[in-house]
């Protein structure tokens, strides 16, 4: 019995792995489509732009006043209605004073005779260490006054300084306040600011501190006024007062 020999089995056949491609992404692309607008109708007038809000505080208008200012004309414009302004309002608000002293000027008592303010006004600078007396004679009706007597810190008449006309009222805010408190019958003691020629002199002999009454003290009676000048404050003001109007008593002429 012949047996037939099986062929060996042949091993499978050795397959090579399939690579499997990936697909690239393509890249997007982007189509730029211009659309034309459709032709519109004329449009309306575009609405006037409204203003800046004006700052009408007081604030605001002082800013606004630095901004206006600048040049030296514009400068002395606003100096100049600054001054008259406060004129003005200083004149309305002391009417009832002025008004009453200028209605009854005729009855005023008068100073006295030139000869015989000369004691008096020695005596008080004397007694108070000044270093100049002034007295001037006043005249409301005419806004007025004139200078009558000068006197030196020896005593001496400062003769050229008499007959000096200057008004009574003017820009000088510690004028005006002393006019008004002699017409209310006070002594006014202040630091001394000139304001006219006679001013000028007062400082050249050294017054920095000046107090003034009126002749005579009583209120509503005022015929002028006597002025010492200091080259610095006194220390008993309310003594320096006191004496001031016995001195402006002795002034007058009833």
């Amino acid at each position: 019995m012949v047996t037939a020999k099986k062929a060996p089995a042949k091993a499978p056949a050795k397959v090579a792995p399939v690579k499997r491609r990936t697909p690239k992404p393509q890249a997007e692309q982007t189509i730029n489509v211009s659309v034309a607008a459709p032709a519109s109708a004329p449009s309306a007038p575009s609405a006037p732009k409204p203003e800046a809000k004006k700052d009408d505080s007081t604030l605001g208008k002082v800013i606004g006043l630095i901004e206006w200012v600048d040049n030296p004309f514009k400068l002395f414009t606003v100096i100049l209605l600054s001054f008259l302004a406060f004129a003005g309002y200083f004149a309305w608000d002391s009417r009832q004073v002025i008004l009453q002293a200028i209605t009854t000027q005729d009855k005023m008592p008068q100073l006295a005779k030139q000869e015989n303010l000369l004691t008096p006004a020695r005596s008080l600078m004397k007694d108070v260490d000044g270093l100049v007396v002034l007295v001037h004679k006043a005249n409301l009706a005419t806004n007025s006054r004139t200078t009558v007597l000068a006197l030196n810190a020896d005593g001496s008449r400062e003769k050229s300084m008499e007959g000096t006309v200057t008004s009574l009222f003017n820009a000088s805010a510690d004028r005006n306040s002393a006019m008004v408190a002699m017409l209310n019958g006070e002594v006014l003691c202040e630091e001394f600011n000139q304001s006219s020629k006679v001013g000028e002199w007062g400082v050249k002999q050294g017054v920095k501190f000046m107090c003034r009454g009126s002749i005579p003290p009583d209120m509503g009676k005022f015929a002028g006024y006597v002025a010492i000048g200091f080259k610095e404050k006194p220390e008993d003001i309310a003594a320096l007062k006191t004496r001031i109007n016995l001195a402006s008593t002795d002034m007058s002429e009833e």
